[in-house]
């Protein structure tokens, strides 16, 4: 009995300065092992007189609960000062201003997609979007273009393996989607924006795919210099007032009379760059007056009915505010390239 009263005040003492796991597990080995202190007594039992026997095991096994429920309790307490410890080295200062999370922005081509929207918006354009697969009715024959015609080799098409359908060139379908869906009884003044697709290879000035808006008005008594008008005024919101335009003929197959628009240089002033090719002018758009077939087809009477129509790139447009050189950035994904808008 006197060696387990003295084994218990050892064991208690060295379990009061373990002060880690380590020496915890340590203290567990010596005093509650297989091999430890307390069952080199219990395995002594049988060398005592029968009639001590029983009252040394009892007590053998209430210390050996005893130093048990002692080491649970300081294994947890030396858990939770070990968390506190951490959790005090690693402390969160509250009144330090938060960490701003990085957000996405809209992607260039968009941002002037919006600027288009809100110039057009002011003269009472409205948005109209139509698909990007078409048919090659609605992408060539009713804009006046039938099969065989050598204005077919101006856009390179994406077929698909359905007959007839095919991948838009360009945004002008949308002309006849929105006369058969908002005339053709009354007029109508809408941009269409949209993806196109064409079969051609990728350089610094040409895509596979790229955006374009379209800009149709159908009304009675509308002519050239509406068109004029209606182009010089985007032209000075867009790039700024009191810009240069000039008008060159052109050839569309859904335009008679065509033209394409040209805005003086906004890099160089009109004196010449590299940009504009030394020229002091940079293209903006194609345009011209909705050709009588196209009226037809999109179920206007070209007797009663006249319209124009135009079509330009926010990409190149983008390109020429910004002087990008290489229109493959829009599509690269590269983020060093879009963080800068």
């Amino acid at each position: 009995m006197h060696d387990l009263q003295r084994l218990r005040e050892e064991a208690m003492a060295a379990l009061a300065a373990a002060d880690t796991a380590d020496a915890l597990e340590a203290w567990r080995i010596r005093y509650l092992g297989r091999k430890g202190l307390l069952q080199e007594l219990i395995r002594a039992i049988p060398d005592l007189p029968p009639q001590e026997r029983p009252a040394f095991g009892q007590a053998a096994n209430a210390l050996k609960a005893d130093l048990t429920a002692a080491f649970e309790a300081r294994q947890q307490a030396v858990a939770e000062a070990r968390l506190a410890a951490e959790l005090a080295s690693e402390a969160v200062d509250v009144t330090l201003p938060g960490r701003r999370p990085q957000v996405g922005r809209l992607h260039p081509s968009h941002q002037t997609l919006r600027e288009i929207y809100a110039i057009f918006s002011t003269m009472g354009f409205q948005v109209f979007t139509s698909r990007d697969v078409e048919t090659d009715e609605y992408n060539f024959e009713l804009l006046n273009i039938p099969p065989g015609h050598p204005a077919r080799d101006m856009w390179d098409t994406f077929y698909t393996t359905t007959p007839g359908v095919i991948m838009r060139t360009h945004t002008s379908p949308g002309q006849i989607h929105a006369m058969r869906t908002l005339g053709p009884t009354k007029p109508i003044r809408v941009i269409l924006p949209g993806m196109c697709f064409r079969y051609e290879q990728v350089t610094a000035r040409s895509e596979m795919m790229f955006h374009q808006v379209e800009g149709l008005a159908i009304g009675r008594n509308i002519t050239m210099a509406d068109l004029k008008g209606v182009i010089v005024e985007f032209a000075n919101q867009l790039y700024g007032a009191g810009r240069r335009l000039r008008f060159r003929c052109s050839h569309f197959p859904f335009t008679e009379p065509s033209v394409e628009a040209d805005v003086d240089c906004i890099l160089c002033g009109g004196r010449g760059c590299a940009v504009c090719k030394y020229t002091g002018w940079l293209e903006i758009m194609g345009a011209g007056m909705v050709h009588p077939v196209v009226l037809r087809n999109g179920g206007y009477d070209p007797a009663e009915w006249t319209g124009f129509a135009f079509g330009m790139g926010p990409e190149r447009i983008t390109m020429l505010k910004h002087g990008i050189t290489d229109i493959r950035y829009f599509f690269s994904t590269d983020l060093r390239f879009l963080e800068q808008f």
